[in-house]
């Protein structure tokens, strides 16, 4: 046999071996497109569940502290702009609809309508972003900084509130920390979300492989849950 007939054999072989046994987006470890969701699905709610308990490390933080220095707590969350905060809680719970409503449109096949819940979702995400900004910010110029560098300026003091105790640092160590956290996740989620925006422009998403979009909307309603209970923690009790 001529080296040409051997390679094209081979050619042949390794086609026959690793080929698509189905649409072009059933990968070729799966059998069939309920498998591959289904696998998809078991694998972000597991993801999901380490990120739970990620954040329940820094609730359990929270909840010692808070139960150590209740009067602290109460004292420094007079602190915080609890209209900026309720404002982030609607921008993210409307965040969480269009999420929804993207995947409602990928699938029935609704390539425009997708696409245009998920930019909404971004925008929404941005402007969470924007007014936790002017949050830090003002918390910056009132010297209500983590620990060691808690110096407030009482200029900056939200006006009528009750004095400081001095450790009142620990309270925005907390602050810090889990919204920061929190900020990083939103974060994470805005890129994600213009990558399977980019993806539904090409067309790649239909009717019959949605996963993607369902996948990441899942993602984006762990972002809103935990904002849901940093809320009233932080700003309201």
């Amino acid at each position: 046999m001529s080296s040409e007939a051997t390679a094209a054999a081979d050619e042949h072989a390794h086609g026959h071996e690793h080929g698509h046994h189905g649409p072009v987006w059933l990968a070729h470890h799966f059998d069939t497109p309920a498998q591959q969701f289904d696998a998809a699905k078991l694998g972000m709610w597991v993801f999901l569940a380490q990120e739970l308990l990620f954040f329940s490390g820094l609730f359990v933080a929270y909840g010692v502290y808070r139960s150590w220095y209740p009067e602290m707590f109460k004292a420094a969350s007079h602190q915080l702009d609890k209209i900026m905060g309720g404002t982030n809680t609607v921008v993210l719970l409307f965040s969480s609809f269009t999420a929804a409503m993207a995947v409602r449109s990928s699938q029935l096949g609704k390539k425009k309508a997708t696409g245009n819940f998920i930019l909404i979702t971004i925008v929404c995400a941005c402007i969470f972003l924007v007014v936790k900004y002017f949050e830090y910010a003002h918390k910056f110029h009132a010297g209500l900084l983590p620990g060691r560098f808690f110096h407030p300026h009482l200029e900056h003091l939200a006006a009528g509130s009750p004095p400081l105790p001095a450790n009142t640092g620990s309270f925005f160590s907390i602050y810090f920390m889990m919204t920061g956290v929190h900020g990083v996740h939103v974060i994470i989620g805005i890129g994600v979300l213009i990558w399977i925006w980019m993806r539904n422009n090409r067309g790649e998403f239909s009717k019959e492989f949605y996963t993607p979009v369902d996948i990441v909307a899942l993602y984006w309603h762990l972002v809103d849950l935990v904002w849901i209970y940093l809320f009233p923690l932080l700003y309201l009790i």
